[in-house]
């Protein structure tokens, strides 16, 4: 006997944009899914008085924008500052908060299913007031709107607030990259959030204090890079709310991160100016280590192709080999990973020997290594490392007593090579307390043509 359930999933997503009370219904609207839990405004801490010596929640990091800014925020959960410049009901029972008088300017939303949470009707509650509200941005018909969750969700400002003083982020910046391609590489130590993640092993490890964060992010404001390739960072979610909360004015439009294999949960990640094409995850390739055992990627090898307005694409990709930690058994795990980015190399290397290469990140080994000069190779499709522009005494990325070596390295292929810019392969010196990392960045400059 055979049983059959069918499990129906009524969903009502009833949203519409102005505040004409003859409006019908709408029944097409697609709203960008929330958090399953979002806070309220009353428990979120004010992003602009956080005490630099703790811990932060996630939620501090949302940014804080005019409403007039929506538009470039769409997909984001964010603060949103304004005056209700009007405010009505539809004929379905749904209210709508208009900032702007064109039909086209930001509207928010709010359902009729909760409309009795408030002490007031919202249509009059909030009507020409200053207004801060917590949620998600999307677009309903092609225009900007906000969904509001409730009355724990908007907060009634003075008449005197200045709202422009409240904003952490407005439109996107744009940074446009000229004749010279900066590329860098960081392990940022521990770039995660506080949530806890069911199917990783994060519990151990703590989100960064606010002032770490703040010297990370003045660490990679100096360094400055049109391509940053980083190490340890979390999530996706994490890093792109990190960039647009701190890094924001530099321009980092393109956010890379697929997941990899740490237990731990860090990832390789890439932060681009450039446009980003089409990206491959190596997470799942399988290879022997150095004794012959099968075995994966520690975390991946991310190749991102990176597509500059001048020249040719470039190839980049991303590593974190295993730690020494574990002696001969994490030496043999490094050299399976250095032989199959060779492998990786070759293949790209045997279909265009003139492929714009770069493999960047923390390799956990030294230049006269086993793996490291197995990915450097020989003869024509050997990899450049640029190592003799370094001083010796400069000769430093990890930066913590008594292991002090440089580990982190950006490699060409021969084709990038030859747009190397002689002497600008840099390390930037520092410290978890000057830069917020036990690494310090490797830096490289390539002519694009």
């Amino acid at each position: 006997m055979y049983r059959t359930v069918i499990y129906l999933l009524l969903v009502s997503l009833p949203v519409t944009n102005g505040c004409d009370a003859l409006s019908p219904e709408p029944v097409d609207a697609v709203v960008n899914r929330q958090e399953s839990n979002p806070k309220p405004i009353s428990e979120t801490p004010d992003p602009t008085t956080i005490d630099s010596k703790k811990s932060i929640d996630s939620d501090a990091l949302l940014p804080v924008i005019q409403w007039e800014d929506a538009p470039h925020h769409i997909g984001e959960e964010v603060f949103l500052v304004g005056q209700v410049a009007n405010a009505g009901k539809s004929s379905g029972g749904h209210r709508f908060l208009n900032f702007g008088r064109q039909r086209s300017d930001l509207t928010g939303f709010i359902d009729r299913h909760i409309v009795d949470q408030f002490p007031k009707p919202p249509e009059t509650l909030y009507k020409g007031k200053k207004v801060k509200v917590r949620g998600m941005l999307y677009k309903y018909r092609g225009n900007p709107n906000i969904r509001i969750l409730g009355p724990k969700f908007i907060e009634v400002l003075a008449d005197e607030a200045a709202l422009d003083e409240m904003t952490t982020a407005g439109a996107p910046v744009k940074r446009v990259v000229g004749n010279t391609l900066t590329v860098a590489s960081l392990n940022v130590l521990n770039l995660f959030d506080d949530q806890d993640d069911p199917y990783h092993g994060d519990e151990k490890t703590g989100t960064k204090l606010r002032k770490d964060l703040d010297l990370l992010a003045s660490s990679i404001r100096e360094i400055d890079a049109d391509i940053l390739v980083l190490q340890e960072v979390e999530n996706r979610g994490y890093l792109e709310l990190f960039n647009r909360a701190l890094l924001s004015d530099l321009g980092y439009q393109h956010v890379v991160l697929t997941e990899g294999n740490d237990r731990r949960g860090i990832d390789v990640a890439i932060l681009s100016r450039l446009p980003v094409g089409p990206v491959i995850s190596y997470r799942h390739l399988r290879f022997p280590d150095g004794n012959g055992n099968e075995m994966s990627f520690s975390r991946d090898l991310l190749h991102a192709h990176i597509l500059p307005e001048k020249g040719r694409s470039i190839h980049v990709l991303a590593v974190h080999f295993k730690s020494q930690y574990g002696g001969k058994r994490s030496d043999a795990l490094r050299t399976g990973e250095a032989r199959a980015v060779r492998g990786v190399l070759d293949d790209i290397l045997k279909s265009d020997p003139q492929a714009h290469i770069l493999l960047c990140g923390d390799f956990n080994d030294t230049i006269d290594s086993v793996p490291l000069q197995t990915i450097l190779g020989n003869g024509k499709k050997e990899m450049n490392s640029f190592f003799s522009d370094v001083p010796e005494k400069d000769r430093v990325t990890y930066n913590k007593e008594p292991y002090r070596s440089m580990i982190d390295f950006i490699f060409a292929s021969p084709a990038m090579a030859k747009l190397y810019e002689k002497g600008s392969y840099e390390i930037l010196p520092g410290g978890p307390s000057q830069t917020g990392s036990d690494h310090n960045a490797v830096i490289a400059r390539f002519r694009l043509q």
